[in-house]
Parts: C-alpha cells; structure tokens; sequence
C-alpha cells in the first residue's frame, strides 16, 4: 500500500484533526464525570418506585440515603439496584453518545482543515507555480500577490523583488557581453590584418616585421587594459557586504598624486579641498573608484583647464565629487556616460568602461552617484556612500606613486 505524499497540507490536516480530538476528547471527559458526578448526588426515584408498584412514603426525599425503608429491609434493597440501573444506563447512554459526537466532529474537523489548509497555502501554489514557468527567457514574469500582508504576501514579494533583480542583471549581462564582445572584435581583427600583410609580403624585412610585431604587441596591451577592466567590473559588482573603515579623502590624496604629472602634461590646475571622510568598503575598489573619476577628469579635458576634488563629511554620507572643465556635453549624453562602453569621443583612447566600473562600486558599497554636465563644459561628479566612524589605527596605508591602468 502507497501512503499519500506528506505535503504540507496533509500534515496541517493530520495536526487539525489530532489537536481537536484531544481537546474534544478532554472536553467529553470532564462533561462525563460531571455528570456522573451528579447522578451520585442526587435523584428522584418516584416515578420508578410506583412503576414497580412500590409506594415510597409521603416524606420520601430525592435520591441520596434510603427512601425512610429500613436499613436492609426488600424495599431498601430495591430502591438502591433501581438507583444503580439507572445511573449505570444513563452513563451508558451518555457515553456512547460523546463517542458518536466526538467522531462526527473529527471527521468534520479534519474535512475543514484539509479545506482551510488547501485555501491558506494557494499562495504557496502560486509561487511554486511561477517558479517553476521563470527562465532565462521570461523573468519579466511576477506573481504579484494580492491578499493581506502575512508572510506568504512578504515571501512573493521578495521572490519578485528577486526576479526583478535577476531580470536587470540578465538584461546588463546580455547588454554587457555583446558590447564586450564587439569591443574585442577590433582589436583581433587588426592583429590578423597585421599577421597578414606580413606573411603576404614575401620580401619583408627585418624592419617590416618588427614594426608588424610592434603593432602587434600594442594591441595585446590593449586587450589586456579591457580584460583587467572587465574584471575590475565583475569584480565591483560581487563586492557587497565585505570591507573595513577607509578615509575617502586618503585615497583621493594618493590619487591626485599619481595622475599629477598626467595633469601637469595637459597644464590642468589640480584644486582640492579634502576633509577627513570616513565610509566601509573594500581600500583597493575605491580607490580605482577615484582613480577613474580622476583619469576620466583629465582624458576629457581641454588643455589650461581646471579639475576640482572634494571630499568630506556630510552628516549621514561620505562625499566625494570632481568637478572638470572641457567641452560642453548634453544632458542626455552625461547621464549615459556610466553605460558600458559609452565614450562620447571615440577617437580617444580608453574603453568606455571607467564610469561603468565608478557606478558599479558605487551601488557594491550602497552609495549614490550622479553626473551632471555642466553648462559651460565639462562634468560634476558627485558620489555619497554612507559614512562610519574612524577605527583606532591607519585603515589604508599609504602607498608610493604610481600611474594607473587606462579603462
């Protein structure tokens, strides 16, 4: 013989119909012996006496000593085996019938919650349901749960704030991978041009071969600056929840003074006004975070302009913003700049991808960032992380100059 699955369902049925037998079952009980109770008190034999055809005296009380018989005379004798036969049938009759009354009430309890159960988990059906239908394909799809705000509305709500989730990050992924992938097309391609023109030339020389290989080598430099960055990326997005104390304005220090002579090239004023600004996060995520504000700064710059670093504490936030000069760009244009691989210049140099990274550390560490062109050229950006206290002790030491990998 097969036993029925031990769903949910069942096992709420089973434990309705086990919890009211028990109470029922006590219940009964104590009704019962209450009545027993009773019928050893008191009774009134009267009518049973007469039908006997046994006349009890006129001053005859109910049912409790002998009826004013004498102590072990025939009618003494009688009237206690009626008094027996009665309370013995009735607490019988009584019996059986909370038997009855107690299985009716069983079968009807477990028959009630077996429908309860089936309606309470619905929800759970539901759920189950999508679940099951969600792919790759369709994560556009969502329960949305109507009803009270129990836990099954509070657990479909989290399962579509979770599909909401995997739908923007399959749609990014997708997005991501073919803008990488057509980003790594060129490179390639021109290596193969490269290669090519070499060995179809069967009069290349020494010097025509090296320039092939330098070329060559210039281009796997430059895949190697995407692949680091890509990383860089993936790497930013899977940061939440892990760091330590970091002072924005440490970092933004170091970083200034790797790029100075960068800036001192394009004769950029580098202007800073750091004040001690204390987030959680992992040092080496935000300082590329910075690191790219800055460089993105100074690539995008026009020669004698200007580039601004602040940092300090803003209540509640650390703040960070840099603020350069440079061409005008539009409203629309700055807002797309932190897309992957969104460059309004594509002549220059760089992949598109350093603001990209900036946003993606931004949300790792739960801050805000927002950039914003600004009417007479250039761009202000602003980012705010939530702020902690200084730990006793450098929290980020202090490294020597370096320059840093383009993005």
């Amino acid at each position: 013989m097969r036993w029925p699955a031990p769903t949910i369902r069942l096992r709420l049925t089973v434990l309705y119909g086990v919890v009211f037998l028990i109470t029922g079952a006590v219940l009964l009980t104590l009704g019962y012996l209450l009545v027993r109770h009773n019928l050893d008190a008191r009774g009134n034999f009267r009518q049973e006496l007469a039908k006997l055809g046994i006349e009890p005296p006129a001053t005859a009380p109910f049912f409790g000593r002998p009826l004013g018989f004498a102590p072990g005379s025939p009618e003494a004798d009688l009237a206690a085996a009626v008094r027996a036969q009665l309370r013995g049938a009735a607490l019988h009759r009584l019996l059986i019938e909370y038997l009855l009354a107690l299985g009716v009430m069983t079968m009807i309890s477990v028959a009630a919650g077996w429908l309860l159960a089936g309606r309470a988990l619905e929800p759970l059906r539901k759920i189950t349901g999508t679940a099951r239908r969600v792919s790759g394909e369709n994560l556009g799809e969502r329960i949305d749960l109507s009803g009270p705000a129990d836990e099954l509305k509070e657990l479909a709500d989290t399962f579509d704030g979770m599909l909401a989730r995997l739908d923007t990050a399959f749609a990014s992924q997708r997005h991501f991978v073919a803008n990488a992938s057509h980003e790594l097309r060129t490179p390639l391609a021109i290596m193969r041009t490269e290669l090519d023109v070499a060995l179809a030339d069967p009069d290349a020389g020494e010097h025509d071969l090296r320039r092939t290989g330098e070329a060559v080598r210039e281009t796997i430099d430059q895949c190697e600056r995407l692949l680091e960055s890509l990383l860089m990326l993936a790497r930013s997005e899977a940061a939440a929840g892990r760091g330590e104390p970091v002072d924005l304005a440490a970092l933004a220090a170091d970083c200034i003074t790797d790029l100075h002579a960068r800036a001192h090239e394009l004769d950029l004023r580098v202007r800073d006004h750091l004040e001690p600004a204390w987030t959680r996060g992992e040092p080496a995520l935000l300082e590329r975070m910075i690191a790219n504000l800055l460089d993105n700064a100074i690539r995008y710059n026009v020669h004698g302009g200007f580039v601004d670093v602040h940092a300090r504490q803003q209540g509640p936030v650390a703040m960070v913003s840099v603020i350069n000069g440079g061409p005008v760009i539009a409203t629309a244009d700055a807002q797309a700049l932190t897309e992957p691989f969104r460059r309004l210049d594509r002549g220059r140099s760089g992949f598109g991808l350093g603001l990209s990274i900036v946003r993606s550390v931004v949300e790792a560490h739960h801050g805000t960032l927002s950039v914003a062109a600004r009417p007479e050229g250039g761009l202000e950006v602003r980012i705010e992380l939530p702020s902690t206290s200084r730990r006793a002790g450098p929290a980020v030491p202090k490294k020597t100059p370096r320059a840093l990998t383009k993005s």
